[in-house]
C-alpha cells in the first residue's frame, strides 16, 4: 500500500525542530501497518523554493528516505472540472496534483490536514481515500486491533504541581504564551484533566477548566464579552492519536458546565498549527463561533443556556427535550462499559477498560439493531438498560438519537459508517452483516447522561415502568413521560439537562 503524504506533513515532519507530535504518531503507524511513504516532486519543488539553501540542502538529504513520484500523471477530465470549480492559487493546484494521483490509483491513499482537498476529494467520490491524520489513525485501528499495543489510561485529574511541566508535550505552549512555566508553577494546587501512554509516560492531552462570574474583566478582548457566569477552557492540548481523545474532553468540558451552572463557554486559541485547527473544528462541531480576538488569539464562544433543536442536537448538547419519545433500549453486560464508559459499575474495575478504541471516548456513538418497530426518530430519548436478570439489570445512560439508518449499499459501507463508532470489532460486524437476508440497522446517537444511582429491573416493576420479568426491553421499548419522569427522579438525576 502507497501513501502519498501531503506537503505540509513532509515539512513539519522534516524540519529541525519538532513542531507537530502527531506527525511522529503517523509515521509510528505508517511503519507498523507496513505503508510505502511516496513524496511527489511537485512538493519537492515546494522544498527548493525556500531561500536558505541550507536548509533545502538538509531537506533533500532527508526526502531519500521517501518513494519518490517523480512524473505527474496527467489531470483526468473528472480531476480538471474540480480543478476548475475549486483551485483559486497555484498551491490548490499543487494540491490537485496529489490528488490525481490518489484519482488514477498510482497511489492508494492520501493523508493530508487541507480542508479543500477534502473537499475535493468529496466530489471526485474518493474521499475513502484521502485521510486527515486522525482519520488514518482511526482505519488503522479499527482494520488491525492487534496492532494497538500501547494503552491510553482512564482520564485522570491531578494537581499540576503532580505534573511533568518538562514533558515535549508542553514545548508549544511554551512557545505560544510567553511565561508559560511561571504559570503552569503558580497553578500547582489547581487540577487538570489528563490522559498519558501508559508505555513511556508521556502526555497525550491536557485540559484545565475555569469557572469565572459575571464580573470577569474581558476588556484584552476585541470586542469585550459581555457580563456572564462561564467557563473557561484555559489550556486545552490533545495530540492527534487516532482514539478520539478530543471528543472525550469535549464532553468533560460539557459536564463541567452543566455542574457548575454556567451560561456560557469560551476559549481563546491560537491558529498556528494542524492540531490547532483540528481543535477549532472539533469546537465548531459542538456549537462553538468565533466572536472575536484577544491579541492573535482567536475567541470562540458557545452559548449554554437550556435550549432544545432536534434539527442541530449537537449546538444545544446535552440538553435533551422530555416532550420527545422516550425508549428503553437493551444493552450486553459485555458492550456496556465498552460503549458507555462514564457509566461504568461499581462492581466493575476501570482499569479493564483503558481508552485504547475511538467508541469509547466520542460522544457520537453508533448502536446496531435489528429490532422491529417502534423505531426513534432524531431528537428522542434513549435509556440504556444493561442485561442480567431481575436483580443486576439496571438502567444506566441517556443517549439522543441523531439518525437511524437503514439503507447501506452493501457491506463495507455498513462497516465504514459503524466503525469508528460502534462497540463491536470489524469482524463482528461483519458477522452481523452476513447473519440473516433481513439486514441490521444503525442508531446514530449522542451519550449524554450517566445517572448518579442505578435503578434495577426489580425496582422498574415495582415503579410500573416495567409490567413485570417479561416486559423487559427487547428492542425499543416506547415508555410514557410519566414513567420517563419516574426514571429521573428514581436514579437521582441532575434534571438541570433536561428542558420543558
Amino acid at each position: 500500500m502507497k501513501a502519498l503524504l501531503d506537503t505540509n506533513i513532509i515539512i513539519h515532519r522534516e524540519a529541525n525542530k519538532i513542531v507537530s507530535q502527531d506527525i511522529g504518531i503517523l509515521y509510528r503507524w505508517l511503519d507498523r501497518g507496513k505503508y510505502v511513504k511516496c513524496i511527489h516532486s511537485v512538493t519537492i519543488d515546494e522544498v527548493k523554493k525556500n531561500p536558505n539553501k541550507e536548509t533545502v540542502e538538509l531537506f533533500l538529504v532527508k526526502l531519500n528516505s521517501y518513494e519518490i513520484v517523480e512524473i505527474p500523471s496527467p489531470l483526468q477530465p473528472e480531476v480538471k472540472k474540480v480543478s476548475k470549480q475549486f483551485d483559486t492559487t497555484d498551491n490548490d493546484k499543487i494540491d490537485t496534483v496529489l490528488l490525481n494521483e490518489v484519482f488514477v490509483g498510482r497511489v492508494d491513499i492520501l493523508i493530508t490536514e487541507d480542508k479543500k482537498i477534502h473537499k475535493k476529494a468529496l466530489s471526485l467520490g474518493i474521499s475513502d481515500k484521502v485521510f486527515t491524520i486522525d482519520s488514518f489513525l482511526e482505519k488503522t485501528f479499527a482494520e488491525h486491533p492487534e496492532l494497538v499495543n500501547y494503552k491510553v489510561l482512564n482520564v485522570q485529574k491531578l494537581k499540576f504541581g503532580k505534573i511533568d511541566l518538562n514533558d515535549t508535550f508542553f514545548d508549544s505552549l511554551k512557545n505560544d504564551y510567553v511565561g508559560f512555566d511561571k504559570w503552569f508553577v503558580k497553578k500547582y494546587d489547581e487540577e487538570a484533566y489528563i490522559t498519558i501512554n501508559s508505555n513511556n509516560g508521556m502526555l497525550l492531552s491536557f485540559l484545565y477548566l475555569k469557572v469565572e462570574d459575571e464580573d470577569e474583566n474581558y476588556s484584552n478582548m476585541n470586542p469585550p464579552l459581555p457580563p456572564k457566569r462561564r467557563l473557561k477552557i484555559g489550556t486545552f492540548k490533545v495530540i492527534s492519536n487516532g482514539f478520539r481523545l478530543g471528543e472525550r474532553f469535549v464532553k468533560i468540558i460539557f459536564d463541567n458546565a452543566l455542574k457548575n451552572r454556567v451560561q456560557e463557554i469560551y476559549v481563546t486559541i491560537y491558529d498556528k498549527r494542524p492540531e490547532q485547527r483540528r481543535l477549532i473544528e472539533l469546537l465548531e462541531q459542538w456549537g462553538f463561533v468565533l466572536w472575536g480576538h484577544k491579541g492573535e488569539e482567536l475567541v470562540y464562544v458557545r452559548d449554554f443556556t437550556p435550549k432544545f433543536d432536534a434539527d442541530n442536537l449537537k449546538a444545544c448538547f446535552p440538553y435533551i427535550s422530555k416532550e420527545r419519545c422516550a425508549y428503553v433500549v437493551p444493552i450486553y453486560p459485555e458492550y456496556h462499559t465498552e460503549l458507555l464508559p462514564d457509566s461504568i459499575l461499581n462492581t466493575e474495575s476501570p482499569e479493564e477498560f483503558i481508552e485504547d478504541f475511538p467508541h469509547r471516548n466520542c460522544i457520537n456513538k453508533v448502536y446496531v439493531s435489528r429490532a422491529i418497530e417502534p423505531y426513534p426518530s432524531p431528537g428522542d430519548i434513549l435509556i440504556f438498560y444493561r442485561t442480567g436478570g431481575y436483580f443486576k439489570s439496571v438502567v444506566t445512560t441517556i443517549g439522543e438519537v441523531q439518525e437511524l439508518k437503514f439503507d447501506f449499499k452493501d457491506e463495507e459501507d455498513f462497516i465504514l459508517y459503524c466503525r469508528k463508532k460502534s462497540v463491536y470489532p470489524e469482524q463482528e460486524l461483519r458477522q452481523m452483516w452476513r447473519y440473516s437476508s433481513r439486514k441490521p440497522f444503525v442508531v446514530n446517537f449522542l451519550y449524554t447522561y450517566s445517572f448518579p444511582h442505578r435503578i434495577n429491573m426489580k425496582e422498574l416493576i415495582d415503579l410500573n415502568v416495567l409490567a413485570g420479568v417479561n416486559d423487559a426491553p427487547r428492542g425499543f421499548k416506547l415508555i410514557s413521560k410519566e414513567q420517563f419522569e419516574i426514571i429521573i427522579r428514581e436514579t437521582k438525576s441532575d434534571e438541570s439537562f433536561i428542558v420543558d
